[in-house]
Protein backbone atom coordinates (compact mmCIF):
# COMPACT_ATOMS: atom_id res chain seq x y z
CA UNK A 1 0.00 0.00 0.00
CA UNK A 2 1.29 3.45 -0.84
CA UNK A 3 0.49 6.67 0.97
CA UNK A 4 0.38 9.98 -0.85
CA UNK A 5 1.18 13.35 0.65
CA UNK A 6 0.19 16.39 -1.36
CA UNK A 7 0.95 20.10 -1.42
CA UNK A 8 -1.41 22.50 -3.19
CA UNK A 9 0.52 24.92 -5.39
CA UNK A 10 -1.05 28.37 -5.12
CA UNK A 11 1.97 30.61 -4.53
CA UNK A 12 5.77 30.55 -4.55
CA UNK A 13 6.00 29.41 -0.92
CA UNK A 14 4.12 26.25 -1.88
CA UNK A 15 7.00 25.39 -4.24
CA UNK A 16 9.31 25.44 -1.21
CA UNK A 17 6.86 23.27 0.77
CA UNK A 18 6.66 20.71 -2.08
CA UNK A 19 10.47 20.56 -2.31
CA UNK A 20 10.75 20.02 1.45
CA UNK A 21 8.12 17.27 1.40
CA UNK A 22 9.97 15.51 -1.42
CA UNK A 23 13.32 15.77 0.36
CA UNK A 24 11.84 14.42 3.60
CA UNK A 25 10.22 11.43 1.89
CA UNK A 26 13.39 10.74 -0.12
CA UNK A 27 15.42 10.84 3.10
CA UNK A 28 12.95 8.46 4.83
CA UNK A 29 13.31 6.01 1.95
CA UNK A 30 17.11 6.10 2.22
CA UNK A 31 18.04 8.11 -0.87
CA UNK A 32 21.53 9.62 -0.75
CA UNK A 33 22.11 13.35 -0.84
CA UNK A 34 22.76 13.44 -4.60
CA UNK A 35 19.48 11.68 -5.42
CA UNK A 36 17.67 13.83 -2.83
CA UNK A 37 18.94 16.88 -4.72
CA UNK A 38 17.80 15.41 -8.05
CA UNK A 39 14.34 14.71 -6.66
CA UNK A 40 13.94 18.15 -5.09
CA UNK A 41 15.15 19.83 -8.29
CA UNK A 42 12.57 17.88 -10.32
CA UNK A 43 9.82 18.76 -7.83
CA UNK A 44 10.84 22.41 -7.90
CA UNK A 45 10.63 22.51 -11.69
CA UNK A 46 7.23 20.78 -11.78
CA UNK A 47 5.80 22.99 -9.02
CA UNK A 48 7.15 26.14 -10.67
CA UNK A 49 5.52 25.11 -13.96
CA UNK A 50 2.18 24.71 -12.17
CA UNK A 51 2.56 28.13 -10.56
CA UNK A 52 3.68 29.91 -13.76
CA UNK A 53 1.48 28.27 -16.38
CA UNK A 54 -1.59 26.82 -14.64
CA UNK A 55 -1.92 29.19 -11.68
CA UNK A 56 -2.73 26.36 -9.31
CA UNK A 57 -2.52 22.61 -8.96
CA UNK A 58 -0.84 20.12 -6.69
CA UNK A 59 2.30 18.08 -6.20
CA UNK A 60 1.85 14.67 -4.59
CA UNK A 61 4.69 12.53 -3.31
CA UNK A 62 4.19 8.79 -2.95
CA UNK A 63 6.42 6.02 -1.65
CA UNK A 64 6.23 3.14 -4.13
CA UNK A 65 7.30 -0.49 -4.00
CA UNK A 66 7.84 -3.05 -6.75
CA UNK A 67 8.91 -6.31 -5.20
CA UNK A 68 12.24 -5.66 -3.51
CA UNK A 69 12.57 -2.20 -5.12
CA UNK A 70 11.39 0.96 -3.45
CA UNK A 71 11.14 4.42 -4.83
CA UNK A 72 9.45 7.77 -4.85
CA UNK A 73 6.77 8.93 -7.29
CA UNK A 74 6.11 12.61 -7.93
CA UNK A 75 2.69 13.46 -9.36
CA UNK A 76 2.13 16.99 -10.66
CA UNK A 77 -1.47 17.75 -11.60
CA UNK A 78 -3.20 20.94 -12.68
CA UNK A 79 -6.35 21.97 -14.51
CA UNK A 80 -4.65 24.81 -16.35
CA UNK A 81 -4.51 25.52 -20.08
CA UNK A 82 -2.71 22.26 -20.90
CA UNK A 83 0.14 21.80 -23.35
CA UNK A 84 -0.60 22.10 -27.06
CA UNK A 85 2.58 20.43 -28.30
CA UNK A 86 4.18 18.01 -25.83
CA UNK A 87 6.95 17.11 -28.29
CA UNK A 88 7.97 20.77 -28.50
CA UNK A 89 8.08 21.34 -24.71
CA UNK A 90 10.21 18.18 -24.36
CA UNK A 91 12.91 19.69 -26.60
CA UNK A 92 15.98 21.01 -24.80
CA UNK A 93 16.12 24.77 -24.97
CA UNK A 94 12.41 25.35 -25.62
CA UNK A 95 10.92 27.93 -23.26
CA UNK A 96 7.73 29.94 -23.26
CA UNK A 97 8.77 31.93 -20.18
CA UNK A 98 12.14 33.19 -21.39
CA UNK A 99 13.96 30.77 -19.08
CA UNK A 100 16.72 28.36 -19.98
CA UNK A 101 14.31 25.73 -21.26
CA UNK A 102 15.74 22.97 -19.06
CA UNK A 103 12.29 22.38 -17.50
CA UNK A 104 10.51 19.18 -18.45
CA UNK A 105 13.44 17.62 -20.35
CA UNK A 106 15.53 18.28 -17.24
CA UNK A 107 12.96 16.58 -15.02
CA UNK A 108 12.96 13.58 -17.35
CA UNK A 109 16.77 13.34 -17.10
CA UNK A 110 16.79 13.68 -13.31
CA UNK A 111 14.23 10.93 -12.74
CA UNK A 112 14.18 7.26 -13.81
CA UNK A 113 10.67 7.26 -15.27
CA UNK A 114 8.67 10.14 -16.72
CA UNK A 115 5.17 10.27 -18.17
CA UNK A 116 3.15 13.28 -19.27
CA UNK A 117 -0.50 13.56 -20.26
CA UNK A 118 -1.97 16.90 -21.24
CA UNK A 119 -5.16 18.08 -22.86
CA UNK A 120 -5.42 21.66 -24.12
CA UNK A 121 -8.01 23.46 -22.00
CA UNK A 122 -8.17 20.65 -19.44
CA UNK A 123 -4.79 20.51 -17.74
CA UNK A 124 -1.67 18.43 -17.32
CA UNK A 125 -0.75 15.32 -15.34
CA UNK A 126 2.94 14.47 -14.99
CA UNK A 127 4.28 11.42 -13.15
CA UNK A 128 7.96 10.90 -12.46
CA UNK A 129 9.63 8.09 -10.52
CA UNK A 130 13.05 7.76 -8.91
CA UNK A 131 14.08 4.27 -7.79
CA UNK A 132 16.33 3.70 -4.81
CA UNK A 133 19.62 2.17 -5.96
Amino acid sequence: MSIQSCVKILNEWDIVAARQLGRNVAKELGFGTVDQARITTAISELARNIYLYAGQGQICIEKIYDGPKSGLKVIAVDSGPGINDIRQVMEDGFSTSGGLGAGLPGVKRLMDEFDILSSPGKGTDIRAVKWLR
